[in-house]
């Protein structure tokens, strides 16, 4: 019996010893993913927007009506306000609470696209994979701000992903039922993302591939009467009691977020056919190469048997649309085509199953892409400001620093490729962390942190709070507080449009404002060199290149 006991005790201690082995370096790498989470400052005006929507939505108890600046905001769902709102619940606000969903979900795409990659074509193909996008200059960007795009590329791969595992399953079964319900399932989460986009790029992907391959199978496998059912018990809720309380929200959400948004120029975000192009580029940079050669492989490579289900083909289907319709698109932004790296990653793995050979390879691509930007960086730093902050040279030093171990290390013939796979991806992921803080410690100021840290002393708790010709996204999160518009609308519109009453004028604000009493204003600084030359009363409490903040105290 004790030797049972003791044997019983030995298998346990390896099954540990396997267990932290297999998952210590998915824990090194969420640890060097968020190492810069808490350092950097929230940037306007998407992180400050972000941040602020789930506050209000906290500190309202309205989970159905989100609001920006307490005025109502319907340009995108609430899965991540929602979301947002229950860390600040938990641990408050600040800059880590409100970037972790989304920097999470980012990077939640890797292991996602491993398993993927793993499950058909092995665990080499998989470490290819995640080596290609780990290392990826444009997913580590955008993964590493707090934007819409990363969660919600994140549920759309998922669901994709899951729609080409339903399709690999025997016809009927109940294996192909359940992924293809999950498939119905993520995709509603990705429409409580970004919107109603999701059906555009899985559809339009599922079109086009039947049409190629003239195979109308995976129509009938689509389980579409209990997936609808899956899908509505999951989206519809929201939208529907969001339409009841706001009559004005489909027309403006469906119409002008999203068919305006395609069709016309509406958003003034107009850029040429070619806008994402160099981004694209700029995404596979460190392994273009391999990334060339596995497309064109993929488009090529037989099915596993005839008549069978082309998972590769439908994703680099499902790449070209995403790229297609964005770029036909009246309104352009750079993370709009983030959905279509991981899958040009996971084909890139699933065709050239050598991690080692990409990861030595994308070690090598990287360095000096890093070092160019990081002296780029201070070189505007002199030509714009005649000076270099040394907290920018501290960041490009760590960047430099980053990339020159990892690039050391892929030279190391002896190392094995998780190892070689393991050190590119944390090398690349702190090297462009540091870059993003160089970016950010170099004026002009992008965040009004600074700003808000010298203010506060001034500023009571029923201190009245204005912003006048401006409305600095970064403010209200860093303060706590809404601030009252005056002479300004821009992407507030179609909130000051259902309350009119809020609308003020400059003028009204300066009447107000000189009839006396406390008060702190956020001035555009041309609106106050203008009004103070006026006479306009009011001390200056704090500047930066953006805004001036005034105090009547």
């Amino acid at each position: 019996m004790e030797q049972g006991l003791a044997y019983r005790g030995s298998g346990e201690q390896r099954g540990w010893r396997i267990a932290a082995v297999r998952w210590l370096p998915w824990a090194l790498l969420a640890i060097g993913w968020l190492a810069t989470i808490q350092v950097r400052p929230m940037l306007d005006p998407d992180e400050g927007r972000y941040a602020e929507i789930p506050r209000e939505m906290l500190a309202r108890g309205d989970v159905i009506t989100p609001r920006f600046n307490d005025l109502k905001y319907f340009e995108k769902p609430p899965l991540q306000y929602w979301a947002t709102a229950a860390l600040y619940a938990v641990f408050g606000l600040s800059e880590w609470t409100s970037r972790l969903w989304a920097l999470g979900l980012a990077f939640a795409t890797l292991p996602l696209v491993f398993a993927w990659v793993r499950r058909r074509y092995g665990p080499e193909a998989a470490l290819a994979a995640i080596a290609a996008l780990g290392v990826s200059p444009y997913f580590l960007v955008i993964g590493h701000l707090n934007l819409l795009d990363a969660a919600f590329t994140f549920w759309l791969s998922a669901a994709v992903l899951a729609f080409t595992v339903a399709q690999d399953e025997t016809e009927g079964s109940a294996a192909e039922r359940r992924w293809m319900l999950a498939a119905w399932a993520l995709a509603a989460l990705a429409v409580l993302s970004k919107g109603i986009v999701v059906g555009v790029l899985a559809g339009g992907t599922l079109v086009v591939y039947s049409l190629i391959e003239r195979d109308p199978r995976p129509w009938r496998r689509l389980h579409p009467a209990a997936g609808i059912a899956v899908f509505l018990l999951i989206a519809a809720p929201w939208f529907v009691l969001v339409s009841a309380r706001n009559p004005s929200f489909p027309a403006f959400f469906f119409v002008h977020e999203h068919f305006a948004r395609f069709l016309t120029t509406v958003h003034q975000r107009v850029e040429p056919w070619w806008y994402f192009l160099p981004l694209l580029l700029l995404a596979v940079l460190p392994w273009l190469g391999a990334c060339v050669r596995a497309l064109g492989r993929a488009w090529s490579a037989a099915a596993d048997r005839p008549g069978a289900f082309r998972p590769q083909r439908f994703l680099l289907i499902y790449a070209a649309v995403t790229l297609v319709f964005f770029s036909a698109s009246g309104s352009k932004l750079a993370p709009y085509i983030l959905p279509m790296v991981p899958m040009l990653a996971a084909i890139t793995g699933a065709q050239l199953p050598d991690p080692a050979r990409i990861a030595r390879h994308a070690a090598r691509a990287a360095a000096p892409l890093i070092a160019l930007v990081a002296a780029g960086l201070l070189s505007y730093s002199v030509r714009r400001n005649s000076y270099v902050p040394h907290a920018a040279c501290g960041w490009a030093l760590a960047a430099l620093a980053a990339a020159a171990i990892t690039l050391v290390l892929s030279f190391r013939a002896s190392l094995r490729a998780p190892a070689l796979v393991l050190s590119a991806m944390l090398g690349a992921s702190l090297a462009w962390q540091s870059l993003l803080c160089e970016y950010t410690v170099i004026p002009p100021a992008r965040s009004a942190r600074d700003l808000v840290r010298a203010v506060r002393p001034f500023i009571g708790v029923h201190t009245p709070l204005y912003s006048v010709g401006q409305y600095r996204e970064t403010v209200s999160p860093y303060l706590g507080r809404t601030l009252q518009l005056a002479g300004y609308e821009g992407e507030l519109r179609f909130g000051l449009d259902e309350e009119p009453q809020r609308r003020m004028s400059v003028e009204q604000f300066a009447a107000r404002w000189s009839a006396g009493g406390a008060g702190v204003a956020f001035f555009d600084p041309g609106v106050w060199d203008s009004w103070r030359r006026r006479g306009l009363p009011g001390r200056v409490l704090a500047a930066d290149n953006y805004t001036v903040a005034v105090g009547r105290l």
